[in-house]
């Protein structure tokens, strides 16, 4: 802490001209120190507390919460696929997506039906990841000023993520018709 004027002035964390690209996103951010990440996701420490922002949001509006909170959370988690990304987290994720997209499922009843999943599949199938996941990141969602264009960017987002996991829609739609009664 640096001492101005009687006030203690917190040091700052940005690294002075570092960047960090996400390697799930590719969002380019200032590089922060105080950025604290577990590594279950392929990204950036950057990346997860833009995220966690994201979360914050969605968890104090009920409105917002309510129409994309599982979309958000599906489409970072495979927006982020690679790493140490369990195969289990990318299937229940692409089944979310298919839930919403596919099966015209509310976003409310739509962790019930993945939690019945995640308790029936016995085997968890690989995916290939797509190359590029859309233009949009959770920064992008972070930015939104009001509730409706909140809820409007995250489903342009996960519009883009599933768009770009098309090669596994037909295979996520049998293992979820398979298993889910």
């Amino acid at each position: 802490m640096a001492k101005q004027k009687g006030l203690l002035i917190p040091k700052p964390t940005k690294m002075p001209n570092k960047e960090r690209q996400c390697p799930g996103c590719r969002l380019r951010m200032p590089a922060d120190t105080a950025a604290a990440y577990d590594g279950y996701y392929h990204c950036s420490p950057e990346c997860w507390s833009i995220y966690s922002e994201v979360l914050g949001t969605q968890f104090s509006n009920a409105i917002i919460f309510g129409q994309v909170h599982q979309m958000t959370v599906d489409a970072y988690a495979l927006q982020h696929a690679g790493g140490s990304h369990k195969n289990k987290s990318i299937t229940i994720h692409l089944a979310g997506l298919h839930a919403a997209y596919d099966l015209g499922i509310p976003q409310t009843q739509i962790p019930r039906l993945l939690q019945q999943l995640a308790n029936y599949v016995q085997h968890w199938p690989y995916y290939v990841p797509p190359l590029s996941t859309g233009p949009m990141t959770a920064f992008d969602i972070a930015l939104a000023g009001t509730t409706e264009e909140h809820i409007l960017r995250v489903k342009k987002w996960a519009d883009f993520v599933w768009d770009a996991w098309s090669d596994h829609h037909t295979k996520i739609a049998s293992l979820v018709s398979s298993h889910l009664h």
